[in-house]
């Protein structure tokens, strides 16, 4: 990436008036890193923050689904206006892609990340909750590099092999010195204490865990009862530890 691309300084402005960006970030998909993006962005925004939502998933793009978003005319005004979904602003890179298949490497997956971040006008916000790409390949270097506020919260279910993966994510945020809000375990089905032990190992903060839900999907599109659900039961307790 060429970093005298004159749209890094412009994405710096853009986040300005942003006061905390979260990445919500897993080493594997599959583990409900989407799910828990969404959800966090409703409870904050449920609590009277002021919140995004921004979903860079850019193969996987899912957000909108849950979210049960169909019409996607957005505007522009200095850039393009996130959608308004019930006071959360709201873009997904499955605007610019128009949900078609896109791949993409090298230049052109960084290109695509600039040009997201450069014309999404977000305004003032509280707080930005960011779908991240999962691992820790192109997408998320490219975003560590472009957004330097940026903290992270790491979702992981309770298999070996999402923890190992896991690990190596929570190594490179060290290295670069990144904060990391704490890790989430999802879909926890046992009384194991595997990541309990796991994060006591890596001096990182078990934030909780949020139980397995087999019927989750049925409430997705709709967001207040979304907002009432026993997901949100147990990730509000989360949240409010690193809201302190």
């Amino acid at each position: 990436m060429n970093f005298l691309d004159p749209r890094v300084d412009y994405i710096k402005k853009r986040f300005e008036k942003i006061d905390r960006v979260i990445g919500v970030s897993s080493a594997k998909g599959g583990v409900g890193k989407t799910t828990i993006s969404v959800f966090t962005s409703l409870l904050l925004k449920q609590k009277g923050y002021k919140t995004g939502l921004l979903d860079l998933d850019i193969y996987g793009p899912s957000t909108h689904i849950i979210l049960g978003v169909k019409n996607r005319k957005l505007k522009e005004n200095f850039g393009v206006e996130p959608l308004d979904i019930d006071n959360l602003k709201f873009f997904s890179s499955v605007f610019f892609t128009d949900n078609k298949p896109f791949p993409m490497r090298g230049d052109e997956l960084s290109n695509a990340i600039l040009e997201i971040l450069t014309i999404v006008n977000w305004d003032k916000l509280d707080f930005l909750i960011i779908d991240m790409p999962p691992g820790f390949g192109e997408p998320t270097l490219d975003l560590l590099r472009l957004i330097k506020k940026i903290e992270f919260l790491i979702i992981t279910n309770p298999s070996i092999i999402s923890l190992e993966t896991v690990k190596k994510l929570i190594q490179i945020l060290n290295e670069g010195k990144y904060k990391i809000l704490g890790v989430i375990e999802n879909m926890k089905s046992t009384e194991d204490d595997l990541i309990v032990k796991s994060c006591e190992e890596l001096k990182i903060d078990y934030l909780g865990s949020i139980p397995y839900f087999y019927d989750i999907e049925t409430i997705f599109g709709n967001v207040d009862t979304m907002i009432e659900s026993n997901v949100s039961l147990y990730l509000d307790r989360i949240l409010n530890k690193i809201l302190i």
